[in-house]
C-alpha cells in the first residue's frame, strides 16, 4: 500500500510529530511505501520528500497559508501526481499547511484519514480554553464568533480574525465531506466531536501507540521521588502541582521547560527540583525510577503520550480527571484542586505497586504491532 503522511512539522517537536514519525517507521517496517508532506522547517529530519515541502511560513503568510495557499496546493498536487498514494493520512495540518490537503486528495478519489491531535476542528484556539485559563465549549455549536469577541488567538484582534475566518472557511460540513475517517485517540475526543455535530459514523477511536522497545528495562527499582514531565505552562496544571508539592515533604523532579519556568522556580520549595528539557535516555531513567508521575492538566488532554510512556516504564500515573486522561489511568484527582491533588499524592506515596507487571501490561496494550493491525483496517475501508 502507498501511504502519504502529512503533518506541519517533520521532527520530534510534539506528540503529533512523534506519532507521525513513529507511524512512518512502523508502516515501512511492514513493507508499505510511505511519503511525507510537511512545511520546510530548519529542524526537520532529512527526507527524500523535502523537495515537495512548501517553504517555512513567514509572518505575512499567516494571511494566506491557513486558507490553502497556492504554493501548498501546487506542491501537494505534484506529490500526489508523482507518488500516487492509496491513502492520505493527515495529522496536524491547520495553519501552516491547511485542510486544503483533504480536499485535494478527496477530489482524486483517494481515501483520506485524519488523526486528530487537538480540538482545532471544534475550537479556533484548538485547546478549548477561554483566555488560556477556563474550559470553554462556546464554539462547539458551529458559530465561531466568540473567537472574535474574546480575542481568543493570542489576545490579538487580528490573529483572532484570521482564526475565525479559518474556522468559517474550513467548516464542519466541508471537512466532513472531504474526510473518510476521523481517528480520535480517546473516547472523550470522539464524544466532543459528536457534540460539535460531526458524524459519529466517520469516527474511529484508536488509542496512541509508542515504540515499547525503548521502554525495555531489567530493573524496576524506585527512588525516593515522584515526577512531572511536560511543558511548564498554565494549561498543563503545573502551577497546581507546585502548590500541592510545596505542602508536602516528598521530593519531586520536574522534567521540561516552558513559559512558567522562572515564575515557578521562585515559589517552589527546596525539595522541588527543576531539570529542564531532557532527551529520551535521561527521561527513561528519571521517569522509570520515579515512584509515580503526575499529569495535572487543566485542559481537555486528548491521549497524552506522557501517561503511556510512564506506564510502559513501570511507573504509575496520577492524572487529573479531565479529557482523555481517565481512560488511561484509574488513579485520578479533581483537575485544578490543590487539596485533592495533595491528598492523592500522599496516598500514591504510601501505596505499593507491582511495577514490573504494570510495565508488561502497558507494553502489551500500547505496542506498535497492535496499532498496526488496527490502522491497516482503517486504511483498507
Amino acid at each position: 500500500m502507498r501511504i502519504l503522511l502529512a503533518n506541519k512539522f517533520y521532527y520530534r517537536r510534539g506528540g503529533d510529530c512523534v506519532y507521525t514519525i513513529n507511524l512512518e517507521q512502523l508502516l515501512k517496517k511492514h513493507g508499505h511505501e510511505v511519503a511525507v508532506f510537511a512545511m520546510d522547517y530548519p529542524e526537520n529530519m532529512d527526507t527524500e520528500w523535502k523537495r515537495y515541502f512548501p517553504k517555512n511560513m513567514s509572518k505575512w503568510m499567516a494571511f494566506t497559508r491557513p486558507f490553502g495557499a497556492v504554493e501548498v496546493r501546487r506542491k501537494f498536487n505534484k506529490l500526489l501526481d508523482d507518488f500516487k498514494p492509496d491513502v492520505v493520512h493527515l495529522n496536524n495540518v491547520h495553519t501552516q499547511l491547511s485542510p486544503v490537503l483533504a480536499e485535494l486528495a478527496h477530489r482524486r478519489g483517494i481515501r483520506v484519514v485524519w488523526t486528530l491531535h487537538d480540538y482545532k476542528l471544534l475550537c479556533p484556539r484548538y485547546d478549548c480554553l477561554l483566555n488560556g485559563r477556563t474550559v470553554c465549549e462556546t464554539c462547539f455549536n458551529g458559530d465561531k464568533k466568540a473567537c472574535l469577541d474574546n480575542k481568543c488567538m493570542k489576545g490579538s484582534k487580528l490573529a483572532s480574525f484570521i482564526g475565525y475566518r479559518e474556522a468559517v472557511v474550513w467548516n464542519r460540513q466541508q471537512l466532513e465531506d472531504a474526510t473518510d475517517i476521523l481517528i480520535c485517540p480517546s473516547r472523550f475526543m470522539a464524544d466532543k466531536m459528536a457534540q460539535g455535530g460531526f458524524d459519529a459514523r466517520k469516527m474511529k477511536v484508536l488509542c496512541n501507540f509508542i515504540d515499547t522497545g525503548k521502554c525495555a528495562k531489567g530493573d524496576y527499582g524506585k527512588g525516593d521521588y515522584y515526577c512531572y514531565i511536560g511543558r511548564l505552562s498554565r494549561e498543563k496544571g503545573i502551577g497546581t502541582l507546585i502548590d500541592a508539592a510545596n505542602r508536602l515533604p516528598y521530593k519531586v523532579k520536574i522534567i521540561g521547560d516552558g513559559p512558567l519556568a522562572n515564575e515557578l522556580k521562585t515559589v517552589a520549595h527546596n525539595h522541588i527540583e527543576f531539570l529542564g528539557h531532557k532527551e529520551w535516555d535521561e527521561i527513561k531513567t528519571l521517569v522509570g525510577q520515579a515512584r509515580f508521575s503526575v499529569v495535572p492538566s487543566e485542559w481537555y488532554e486528548n491521549n497524552p503520550l506522557s501517561v503511556i510512556e510512564s506506564q510502559c516504564l513501570g511507573t504509575p500515573v496520577l492524572g487529573a480527571r479531565i479529557g482523555g486522561i481517565p481512560e488511561l489511568t484509574d488513579m485520578t484527582f479533581s483537575s485544578g484542586n490543590v487539596a485533592d491533588l495533595k491528598a492523592r499524592i500522599e496516598k500514591m506515596w504510601d501505596t505499593p505497586f507491582d511495577y514490573r507487571k504494570m510495565a508488561e501490561e502497558a507494553q502489551r496494550k500500547y505496542n506498535a504491532e497492535t496499532y498496526y493491525d488496527n490502522i491497516i483496517k482503517v486504511y483498507s475501508k
